[in-house]
């Protein structure tokens, strides 16, 4: 049962030529060719399966700024805004509402985290309330247990995993933009060390500008290139439940389970930061570097299985432009849930939440969270490859940021004032072994 998705249809000829070629229609890659769009350039949008139909449609569909690492924050509050603003600007529906998110919990270390985290917050003008055990509990009414305590971001809010990429692309589809599904690059070209086309299976675009935001796949495609990518992918598993429960909040987070209601009138379930790591020659190659992530994080990672190396996303083979590669295929990453953390998600939610009692599971998924060491997205022209700009390692916050990750390449192409500083997203960093702060949320 696959994550919910809607599907569209793309333009059916690739371009000979286009100002950008955008690779990967993840909603990275959407708002990217939809604000290139709008800026009047050519632009042509290549997806190997569908519009959003890996980690863009698998995720909790949240939009926040609470608990965002400082070096995340100011890209996370300009991209609500663009979440707002693209609703009316393109006549599009994504879903996105300020629903605001809540936080509860009866853990006093995770209380004061967040209390730490709202006085950090109030410095840069973002709304978060600290809510005492009185006001936790009332919040926290249809769990009918008293918390200790929680928070409430009423700015922050969710939008639909199943429809807001295709959203995003037909928007670019009216602006003029080609979309082109079913349509995998398999490298590109260069003349005088700049990049000068992209080579996808259906013929090759000359462009001098080509953006990779290819998700868990990008290292491998960055690799063929000799370009160095530290990725790494956590497998989570997720399920949907149907409508009928009443009085549940719209986004509720505790550390047993969180919940976050749909557009269809349903739920999803997850386990925050819960994943398998599935064992890849890549992650192999980028383990010393992962190692603090690992240490800040192993109590929610559980040992995985071949279902990486069958996803065939983290290779270190090299492939030919002019035959079949990987992600031919393997069309869209797929990978099967863990059944046990399908079982325990739904056992904690009926737990936590008695009005879903009588609800039924509607779909069970799991997807690739692609990672960077230090959980901080890779954003910015690859290193020694002028007209390259990665995407990349958005390490579960991707779908989020995505408008004004979009924005800033936009930005980054063109020339015109970054919407948010680029510099914590500098490919570059990771050249060595040394890796920075791990992410704290």
């Amino acid at each position: 049962m696959p994550a919910p998705l809607s599907h569209i249809e793309t333009s059916p000829d690739i371009p000979p030529s286009a100002d950008a070629v955008v690779i990967g229609g993840g909603i990275v890659g959407v708002f990217a060719a939809y604000y290139l769009t709008l800026r009047g350039l050519s632009v042509a949008l290549v997806e190997k399966g569908r519009i959003g139909a890996e980690q863009s449609s698998r995720n909790w569909g949240w939009c926040r700024q609470q608990n965002r690492d400082a070096r995340e924050l100011p890209m996370a509050t300009r991209s609500l805004d663009l979440w707002e603003r693209f609703g009316a600007e393109s006549g599009e529906n994504t879903g996105f509402s300020r629903c605001g998110l809540l936080y509860l919990s009866n853990d006093e270390d995770e209380i004061e985290g967040w209390a730490r985290w709202r006085d950090f917050a109030q410095r840069v003008g973002v709304t978060t309330h600290m809510l005492s055990a009185t006001e936790a509990t009332q919040r926290g009414a249809a769990t009918g247990r008293t918390w200790r305590g929680g928070v409430f971001s009423p700015t922050d809010g969710t939008a639909d995993p199943a429809n807001a990429a295709p959203a995003v692309a037909r928007a670019i589809l009216k602006a003029g933009g080609t979309v082109h599904q079913m349509c995998a690059a398999r490298g590109f070209e260069t003349e005088g060390g700049r990049v000068s086309a992209v080579v996808t299976e259906r013929g090759t675009i000359r462009t001098r500008v080509a953006i990779l935001a290819g998700g868990a796949w990008s290292s491998s495609f960055c690799h063929q290139a000799g370009i160095r990518l530290p990725l790494a992918s956590i497998r989570s598993s997720i399920l949907s439940v149907s409508e009928g429960a009443k009085g549940l909040p719209d986004a509720l987070h505790t550390s047993a389970v969180s919940i976050t209601k749909r557009s269809d009138g349903g739920y999803t379930l997850a386990i925050s930061g819960r994943g398998r790591i599935d064992p890849t020659a890549q992650q192999l190659r980028f383990a010393p570097q992962f190692l603090p992530m690992f240490l800040r994080r192993w109590r929610s990672l559980l040992p995985g299985s071949l279902e990486g190396v069958r996803s065939g996303h983290e290779t270190l083979q090299r492939w030919r432009v002019n035959e079949p590669t990987p992600m031919e295929r393997m069309r869209i990453l797929d990978p099967a849930p863990d059944q046990g953390t399908i079982e325990l998600t739904q056992r904690r939610a009926l737990e936590l939440l008695p009005a879903l009692k009588d609800a039924k599971i509607t779909a069970a998924w799991g997807g690739y969270i692609d990672s960077t060491p230090d959980g901080v997205p890779v954003i910015g022209e690859a290193s020694g490859q002028p007209g390259l700009i990665l995407a990349a390692g958005f390490s579960g916050h991707g779908f989020g940021i995505g408008p004004g990750s979009g924005h800033l390449i936009a930005d980054m192409v063109t020339g015109a004032a970054p919407i948010v500083d680029p510099t914590p997203y500098w490919p570059g960093r990771f050249a060595g072994l040394a890796v920075g702060k791990v992410s704290e949320f």
